[in-house]
């Protein structure tokens, strides 16, 4: 008899939280956040899905699908998403902002500190045992998503297919996730390819109309292009200014750059030491290590560009001061978009969830998500276990013309293999794996190993 109580509230539906219980759930998401995309969408799943049960396996993937084909943050356009779903737009604001908000301070400030006295390798033996553990919670998290998302033999091919797409050939991110949609409608017509989630889910979408969908729009597009009176009021209305090239530069890029922040950073770095001349491309790689190695959205290293841009070019503002507009500006143009996005089309997306056209489509996304977390889960790995990372290519059968390259994939410089970092990783894992600690230990048990393995070389 009490075994069957004890099951019948395990399959009761999640309940939705107080505000202030999300806020204060959020604000540890924020500052728990390192290792990228893959780790925050990590500690999220364990956190909101496993641990606080607030959403459903279903819903999780479900605003997950959503916000993989959106350009910009990924991580932090779930967050936002479902922040909404649990309170609307202020959960869906209070959400998105404690995503963003610590990771931003940390890295403005500590761009201020490699802007004046150029030194950044104190702070990656610092968090050397994060990224460690980190590393550990991602491949849990690989294999908790796979084991709920890969339901069919199909999903396992598109898995695998989308990891190899991803990994070894190149191919853009847009391309490997509409096909999956498409493979998803065409194995529907077939077969019962994937699950309409139950009538009972937590919380149904509001009502929609284009006059609210107008409406919100114009506001974000609004709240969106601000910052254009602070830059009109700092330069007097002149445009040839750093303040309007990072702010339109980023712009820009907000809305055209898909895959998550590992697709756009080779680009904003060519862009960035090459047109602009901002900084070379050797300050990029410490942008990107200070980035890695704090929390929040790893795109945050568009801010280390914004600040070193400004402060450079102050445009008569006192250098330190320039460099905080410059950062700050370049956050509001990346994630300002990302609160339209879903307050927008969350709405829509929510009325679709019981389609189910929609849901084979969605559901073939999911197992190609799953091999875009196990893509970016080895990418983090290898750059956290060895010093040295290159590329492996891979050539075609000799023709005529030589040998075209066909491929080519991460491969490591064995020889630069991190000991140190291995044993952490390991350690790590057993903590995450066999005792099943939660997140915060885990880190704190790293963060110190480190610390000492670090102070001890």
């Amino acid at each position: 008899m009490n075994h069957r109580i004890e099951k019948d509230l395990v399959l009761e539906p999640p309940q939705a939280p107080s505000f202030g219980d999300m806020v204060a759930v959020f604000a540890r998401i924020g500052l728990l956040s390192f290792g990228g995309p893959a780790g925050q969408i990590a500690l999220m799943h364990r956190t909101l899905v496993d641990e606080k049960r607030w959403i459903s396996e279903e819903r999780f993937l479900h605003a997950l699908n959503y916000c993989m084909l959106l350009p910009g943050p990924e991580a932090q356009q779930l967050a936002t998403y479902v922040g909404w779903l649990l309170h609307r737009t202020r959960g869906g604001l209070a959400a998105g902002l404690l995503f963003i908000l610590p990771g931003l301070l940390v890295i403005l400030g500590l761009s201020a500190a490699y802007a004046v006295f150029h030194e950044a390798g104190w702070l990656q033996g610092l968090f050397f045992g994060l990224k460690a553990a980190v590393l550990a919670i991602v491949i849990e998290a690989v294999i908790r998503v796979g084991k709920r998302a890969l339901k069919h033999r199909l999903h396992y091919a598109i898995c695998g297919l989308s990891f190899l797409a991803l990994f070894v050939f190149n191919i853009p991110f847009p391309v490997v996730i509409l096909a999956a949609a498409v493979a998803g409608l065409i194995a529907g017509r077939f077969a019962a390819f994937s699950a309409v989630p139950a009538e009972g889910d937590m919380l149904s979408g509001p009502p929609t109309s284009l006059r609210r969908t107008l409406l919100t729009l114009i506001a974000w597009l609004l709240v969106w292009q601000a910052p254009l009176l602070l830059i009109f009021g700092l330069t007097a209305g002149n445009t040839d200014n750093v303040f309007s090239s990072l702010f339109g530069f980023f712009s820009q890029m907000a809305i055209v750059t898909f895959g998550g922040a590992y697709a756009v950073l080779s680009y904003v770095a060519q862009m960035a030491s090459g047109h602009y001349g901002w900084l070379s491309p050797g300050e990029m790689l410490d942008g990107l290590a200070l980035a890695e190695t704090t929390p929040g959205p790893l795109v945050l290293v568009l801010c280390f560009v914004g600040f070193i841009a400004a402060f450079r070019n102050p445009f008569g503002l006192d250098p330190v001061l320039a460099g905080l507009v410059g950062g700050t500006l370049a956050a509001w143009a990346t994630f300002a978009p990302s609160f339209l996005f879903i307050f927008v089309g969350a709405p829509y997306v929510e009325r679709l969830r019981k389609n189910r056209i929609v849901a084979n489509a969605l559901s073939a996304i999911t197992a190609a998500v799953t091999g875009v977390i196990l893509n970016l889960a080895l990418w983090f790995g290898l750059h956290v276990l060895f010093g040295e990372v290159g590329r492996l290519t891979l050539l075609s059968s000799p023709g005529d013309g030589g040998q075209a390259p066909l491929a080519s994939l991460p491969w490591p410089v064995w020889a630069s293999i991190d000991w140190a970092a291995l044993a952490l990783s390991l350690l790590s894992a057993v903590l995450v794996l066999r005792f099943r600690l939660g997140v915060a230990p885990v880190l704190a048990v790293a963060a110190v190993a480190g610390w000492i393995v670090r102070a001890a070389l």
